[in-house]
């Protein structure tokens, strides 16, 4: 019992190492910035932006967050800001982040925000939860941290801290060895100062309990690490055999007219929903349909421009892209392009970042400003010929 309390000192400390305006963690002897304002420290900063910043910390890197947070607050500073924005508005300044669902639900959020709760983000669980977008995680990084409510937070860092500690050997992702950590953390948790501790601990798993080579040392729970004591801390937790990750072919077909791309419009549901890109048609795609396109844009001539990589969690993408200058601005027929579309529009390079690029699609409109010569023998007949 005393080396728990002892560790809860130590934990809170770790937390409490502030930068006088925002939360801080310590990686490899430099200060990280953590993206999010917190109220009691920044009085006047709306609580949005910590919804926010948990948004887009989810699967993304705090490194690679902070530009995207500072941007999307600057456009958009509270709820309702939010709220009135135009989907195509907020996806446009997500641009860049990916997991594009993130920021569809938190439009979404916010318009419950508004009409549920005047505006104010909730402080409770169960409001937060009825949240588009908000699970568990979220939920009790909000509550805990804004709020003060004794939520413990599980999140990776934090399932990793737990496995070891308590020697937890069964799979990770399983249900039963998910619920037995968060019955840990909420065991762990210092309910005086939820917040600090919730950090504290997710910074500890960042920085000191690393996948790899994790720093035992100098951790404040070695004490009474169960993994450390054991020597299975390197082997802990228990991760399932990663799969094989499939690779998936497109072809990607850049129209340009007077300075203008033609770009379509994915659906909302699905991969890079709500986002525009020029059209591509995925490699099994008869080629008939494939003919359609063509004919419907009435290209001369098109140039193979090379291909680009893109890789998602669960499938690398391999898009072939092709170059056309259009003598005019032909729009061709929805019902010509793959079901994945749902409108399409001629724009200029700075409409086109307005509305909301994905990564992949950017990489394919650099790729097709390329001057690489076609290898006609990649093409179907009907595109050799300028038909």
């Amino acid at each position: 019992m005393e080396s728990r309390k002892r560790f809860l000192v130590e934990a809170r400390a770790i937390a409490r190492l502030h930068h006088p305006n925002v939360v801080t963690v310590f990686r490899a002897g430099e200060i990280d910035e953590r993206p999010y304002f917190v109220s009691e420290y920044v009085p006047g900063r709306p609580l949005s932006a910590l919804w926010v910043s948990e948004v887009m910390l989810q699967q993304t890197r705090v490194g690679s967050v902070g530009p995207y947070f500072e941007r999307f607050i600057a456009r958009f500073p509270d709820v309702h800001a939010l709220a009135v924005a135009s989907i195509d508005e907020v996806l446009g300044a997500w641009s860049g982040l990916g997991y594009y669902r993130r920021a569809r639900a938190l439009h979404e959020a916010a318009n419950q925000i508004v009409v549920r709760f005047g505006g104010r983000v909730p402080s409770s669980l169960p409001d937060l939860l009825s949240l588009a977008g908000v699970g568990p995680y979220t939920a009790s990084a909000i509550a805990s941290i804004a709020f003060g409510v004794p939520a413990a937070v599980v999140d990776g860092n934090v399932s990793r801290v737990v496995a070891r500690l308590f020697d937890i050997r069964t799979p990770i992702n399983d249900g039963k060895t998910k619920a037995e950590i968060a019955r840990h953390a909420s065991r762990l948790l210092d309910e005086a100062a939820p917040g600090a501790f919730n950090e504290a601990m997710m910074d500890l798993g960042a920085v000191v309990c690393t996948p790899r080579a994790p720093s035992c040392l100098m951790c404040p729970a070695s004490a009474w690490c169960a993994a450390f004591h054991g020597g299975r801390q390197e082997s802990l937790p228990v991760t399932p055999a990663r799969r094989v990750v499939p690779r998936v072919e497109y072809a990607a077909f850049v129209a340009a007219c007077e300075g203008r791309l033609l770009l379509a419009r994915r659906r909302s549901r699905g991969l890079f929903g709500g986002m525009w890109e020029p059209i591509m048609l995925m490699g099994e795609a008869s080629d008939a349909k494939r003919s359609a396109v063509v004919r419907g844009l009435a290209a001369p001539r098109w140039l193979d421009r090379g291909a680009v990589e893109h890789v998602l969690t669960h499938r690398v993408l391999e898009v072939r892209v092709f170059a056309a200058s259009l003598r005019h601005a032909t729009t061709p027929s929805i019902e010509h392009l793959p079901s994945d579309y749902e409108a399409t529009a001629w724009c200029t390079q700075g409409e086109a970042a307005t509305r909301g690029l994905s990564v992949l699609a950017r990489k394919v409109i650099t790729c097709a400003a390329g001057t690489r010569q076609v290898d006609r023998r990649r093409l179907p007949v009907h595109e050799r010929d300028g038909s």
